[in-house]
């Protein structure tokens, strides 16, 4: 059976690339920042099958073009599903903000004392939304010394709220939908809405008779060990509700 690749979370460092000191003054704290972020993902989350969610940090921190794509092209080789940018500082918006139109994104803008991430969060939105590309916006309600290497209580929420839904969607994309039957009882909400699963999720939708279930468990074209374990948990697990139904005659 092939093993099925978990998707991971992308961490992108961007950074003011002016030099003379300027850079070079905040190269510790951005890459800081992307490893504290990546450490509290994958100590809070796991994924649904209850692995560990990995995350990617970009090899350098990213001021241009030129390493932006270079992140990119280790993003595309280690199956990352979602991106999280971090920065602390005035960063080129347009320059280094992640272009995959298809990638849930999301930009955390350190509220610091010194040189605060707001004004790059701004400009980085203002050019998501002038290419209409989503980003989610991550911002501390508290100003923080410029020093200070923890992460907000409300700023771990939005992240870690963001990786959930990111993740999702991650999981979800090349996947296929399976639908079982037609629509029930004449209910519209039970037509399966191809272009919402195609153009929203990336994923394909394929459909069956009802009968192809029951051939299936007739001719018992199942995995009976597996089955055992489904109904042993559905027993420990599920509350049933008393039978109302008639005893048989």
């Amino acid at each position: 059976m092939k093993k099925i690749s978990l998707p991971k979370i992308g961490i992108r460092p961007v950074i003011d690339g002016r030099r003379m000191g300027v850079r070079e003054s905040l190269e510790a704290q951005t890459m800081n920042m992307a490893k504290a972020t990546a450490a509290l993902i994958s100590e809070k989350l796991r994924h649904a099958c209850g692995a560990r969610v990995e995350c990617v940090i970009a090899d350098t921190c990213i001021a241009g073009m030129a390493e932006s794509a270079a992140c990119e092209e280790k993003f595309s080789s280690q199956n990352v599903g979602v991106t999280i940018t971090v920065t602390p500082c005035w960063c080129y918006g347009s320059e280094t903000i992640d272009m995959d139109p298809l990638r849930p994104k999301a930009i955390w803008g350190f509220n610091g004392t010194e040189r605060p991430g707001a004004v790059y969060l701004a400009a980085a939105l203002a050019a998501h939304s002038q290419k209409g590309i989503p980003a989610f916006s991550i911002y501390g309600h508290d100003v923080q010394d410029a020093d200070d290497t923890s992460i907000p209580a409300d700023v771990e929420e939005k992240l870690l709220r963001f990786a959930r839904a990111g993740l999702a969607v991650a999981s979800m994309k090349g996947k296929s939908y399976l639908s079982l039957g037609g629509v029930s009882m004449g209910i519209a909400g039970s037509i399966v809405d191809h272009n919402f699963f195609e153009s929203w999720l990336g994923m394909k939708v394929q459909a069956v008779d009802m009968t192809e279930l029951r051939r299936r468990i007739d001719q018992k074209i199942y995995d009976e060990t597996e089955l055992e374990m489904a109904l042993a948990w559905a027993d420990k697990h599920f509350r049933y509700g008393e039978d109302q139904n008639a005893e048989p005659v």
